[in-house]
């Protein structure tokens, strides 16, 4: 088995930088009961009944396609000061080697999608070298929701301690390749970024439509309590209102076309096929990775 599968023309590879799990508190407004209820879909792959934990893979996507190298989200990074997230502190993972297993030269990726600007999905856009934040992909385009852009940087309504430092160490080395975005943006025939807010004020999804569809779903959902459950928020949410009205909008749409709800940080298989009944959605098929 590999974590490389095709997708209609298209190739996808995912690439882990690191596992760890959570406790449930941070879906607040998920009765405990419901943990249980969903046993089939959850345990043991994704949730822990004895613990009251949930597992999180922090990986990447890249997607292949009309020509191009494309990483979805970049991780958590090395080296890093995260006092606003120690878990994510000070990491040394081998994320370049396992890209690099994995058929990826960094210089030959031609774009970088940042879903959101939150430290787990930006932290491999730079690496330290000689005591200087570089980029990690030389030629790559990195594009970046320019609402979020707006929102965390050092003067935006939504700046902290730790997301000036973030801005430091991976989204301003990276300035001479940036692009920011709004609205719809194509970057190719068959790739397309959307806006999906509520998880971030600039969240976004990247459509992928070479044959077979695939949707890219960043932090939109956080742990598959969420497809049976889609009003339910994650507490990193920053509307979560928002962004449970953009959660059940993409899983129509997805689940109307077919179309795989690949997430950022879903172990297993990574994602999924689904369809609507009711007021929830219900997998039809795992995505065809070996499971984690």
């Amino acid at each position: 088995m590999t974590d490389r599968i095709p997708m209609g023309k298209a190739t996808i590879t995912r690439v882990v930088e690191w596992e760890f799990d959570v406790g449930t508190g941070l879906f607040g407004e998920t009765p405990e009961q419901a943990w249980a209820d969903e046993a089939d879909l959850l345990v043991p792959t994704f949730y822990d009944p004895a613990s009251r934990r949930w597992r999180v893979a922090l990986q990447s996507w890249v997607v292949e396609v009309d020509g191009l190298t494309v990483v979805v989200d970049t991780g958590g990074g090395n080296g890093r000061e995260r006092p606003h997230l120690p878990a994510l502190a000070g990491l040394q993972t081998d994320f370049l080697g396992a890209l690099e297993r994995a058929g990826v030269a960094a210089d030959e990726v031609d774009v970088v999608v940042n879903t959101h600007l939150h430290t787990d999905h930006v932290g491999w856009n730079t690496r330290l070298v000689d005591g200087q934040w570089v980029p990690t992909f030389p030629n790559a385009r990195y594009l970046m929701p320019e609402a979020d852009y707006r929102f965390f940087a050092p003067d935006g309504p939504g700046a902290t301690t730790g997301s000036r430092i973030v801005f430091e160490d991976s989204v301003f080395p990276v300035a001479d390749q940036m692009q920011t975005w709004s609205d719809d943006l194509q970057i190719s025939e068959s790739l397309r970024l959307r806006p999906a807010a509520g998880h971030t004020p600039g969240s976004s999804v990247l459509w992928l439509d070479a044959g077979r569809p695939a949707v890219f779903v960043g932090d939109m959902t956080h742990c598959p309590i969420q497809i049976p459950r889609p009003d339910d928020p994650c507490g990193f949410d920053v509307d979560a209102a928002a962004a449970a009205v953009s959660r059940k909008r993409v899983f129509t749409e997805a689940s109307r076309s077919r179309a795989s709800v690949i997430p950022a940080h879903y172990p297993g298989h990574g994602g999924a096929t689904l369809v609507a009944r009711g007021d929830r959605f219900e997998v039809v098929e795992w995505l065809a990775l070996p499971s984690i």
